[in-house]
């Protein structure tokens, strides 16, 4: 059987493996959903060590800091498609969520993220008022 070679498919797939893409980044993958009154995030971080993490909040953004150590120099690697040293990510958050009572916990190498909506974007209801006379006066 005879293969061709495609130098440029070969270096597409390296560079996809070594630094992502930009639905799927390697370095961190990340799930978002919301669930009620919360919105969740959750990383993928496996052989990061908890103390490792570090998470910043500034404004409306949060930034995730992670490292993965080398491993040791004597090896021979055969495959090494993991990222190794240290990686962020940030997220922008809406001014629908309160980024002052953000909930991190780490397990089994994924980092949650447990973000509550703002009060002032939950739904509320406006009670309408009638008055006596001609018009109807509408408060909110």
């Amino acid at each position: 059987m005879l293969m061709r070679t495609d130098p440029f498919r070969d270096l597409d797939r390296w560079t996809q493996q070594a630094l992502g893409t930009m639905a799927r980044p390697a370095a961190m993958p990340m799930d978002a959903w919301r669930e009620g009154d919360d919105f969740v995030v959750e990383f993928d971080l496996p052989g990061v060590r908890a103390d490792s993490l570090n998470l910043d909040v500034e404004h409306n953004t949060v930034t995730v800091h992670a490292e993965r150590p080398p491993r040791d120099d004597g090896l021979e690697m055969i495959v090494a498609e993991r990222p190794r040293g240290v990686f962020s990510r940030q997220l922008f958050l809406g001014d629908n969520l309160d980024s002052a009572r953000i909930e991190a916990t780490y397990k089994d190498g994924v980092l949650r993220l447990t973000i509550p909506v703002a009060e002032r974007a939950k739904p509320r209801r406006i009670a309408v008022n009638t008055a006596t006379s001609d018009h109807e006066a509408i408060t909110a």
